[in-house]
C-alpha cells in the first residue's frame, strides 16, 4: 500500500483506534509537531549512527556502557570499528539497539527509548524477518505485511518530523534456503517479498539509502552453498555478517561523501 503524506494526521489517528502501534497518541501528535533536526553536514564531524532491528542486527550486543561488547558482533560491529579506526578525528558515534524477536511493531513499543532519545543523524534498519516468521507459523500476534508497512511509516514519517535532516538506511530483509526456511520455503518467500516490496516504497517515499541484503547473499550463493553464509536461512556467519557490512558501506557512502 502506498500512503500519502497529506493524510499523516488521520493515518496515525487510525493506527492508535486500531492498536497497530503502541506508541501513545500524544506522543505521536508531538513529533508531527516538532522540528529539532540535527545537522547533516557530508564532512561527517560528529555524526551518530544508530542501527535498529532484531537479532541479525543485536548480534548478542552488550547492555552496558562496556565498549568492547556494546556493538555485538555482527555486520553493525564491523561497520563500526572501520568507521570509526578510519575517521577518528570525525568524533563518530554508534549505537546498535537490535533486540533479538523483535517485529516491527516491537520497534514502535520502543522507539521513543531506543531511537528519538538518542537523536540519530543517521538511522539504520533491519526488520522484517520475525514479521514473516509469526504469519508462516500463524502465531497469535502475527504482524500481516500490510500492517508491516503501515507501522514501518509511521515510525519514519515521525521521526522524519522530527528530524528532518536524517538519513535513512533501510535494509532488505533477507533469506535463504536453509533449515527451517527451506523446508517452508514457499510461504517464507512469498510473503516476505511482499515487504521487501514495502522497502522499496519506504525507501522512496523517505529519499533513504537501500541496501538490497537479499541480493547480496543471492549472489553470493553463487559462489559457495547458501548456508555458508546464512546457517539457518535466517541468521548470517561471520562470512555473511562481513558481505553485509560491505555492502551497507558501498551504499552509505554514495550519499556521505566523506565515507568515500
Amino acid at each position: 500500500m502506498s500512503i500519502n503524506p497529506n493524510s499523516r494526521r488521520d493515518f496515525v489517528r487510525n493506527l492508535a483506534l486500531t492498536g497497530l502501534v503502541t506508541l501513545s497518541l500524544p506522543k505521536l501528535v508531538a513529533f508531527a509537531h516538532t522540528s529539532i533536526g540535527i545537522p547533516k553536514s557530508n564532512d561527517g564531524n560528529g555524526l551518530v549512527f544508530l542501527f535498529q532491528g532484531d537479532s541479525i542486527t543485536d548480534g548478542n550486543r552488550g547492555r552496558n556502557t562496556d565498549p568492547n561488547h556494546i556493538m555485538g558482533h555482527g555486520y553493525a560491529f564491523s561497520i563500526a570499528s572501520r568507521l570509526g579506526a578510519d575517521f577518528p578525528e570525525k568524533k563518530l558515534t554508534f549505537y546498535n539497539r537490535g533486540i533479538s524477536g523483535n517485529k516491527v511493531t516491537d520497534l514502535a513499543d520502543r522507539w521513543q527509548k531506543d531511537t528519538l532519545d538518542l537523536k540519530p543523524n543517521v538511522l539504520s534498519i533491519l526488520v522484517g524477518i520475525n514479521d514473516t516468521s509469526s504469519v508462516v507459523f500463524s502465531q497469535p500476534d502475527a504482524v500481516t505485511a500490510e500492517k508491516y508497512e503501515e507501522v514501518y511509516w509511521s515510525l519514519l514519517s515521525h521521526t522524519k518530523a522530527q528530524f528532518p535532516e536524517i538519513l535513512f538506511v533501510l535494509c532488505n530483509p533477507f533469506i535463504l534456503p536453509v533449515g527451517k526456511v527451506k523446508e517452508n520455503w514457499d510461504a517464507y518467500k512469498t510473503d516476505l517479498a511482499k515487504r521487501q516490496s514495502s522497502i522499496l516504497k519506504l525507501v522512496k517515499e523517505f529519499d533513504a539509502v537501500f541496501v538490497d541484503f537479499q541480493q547480496v547473499f543471492d549472489q553470493a550463493c553463487k559462489r559457495t552453498n547458501a548456508d555458508y553464509w546464512i546457517w539457518d536461512g535466517v541468521h548470517p556467519t561471520v562470512a555473511g555478517h562481513e558481505l553485509m557490512a560491505r555492502e551497507w558501506i558501498k551504499q552509505v557512502s554514495k550519499r556521505l561523501k566523506f565515507v568515500r
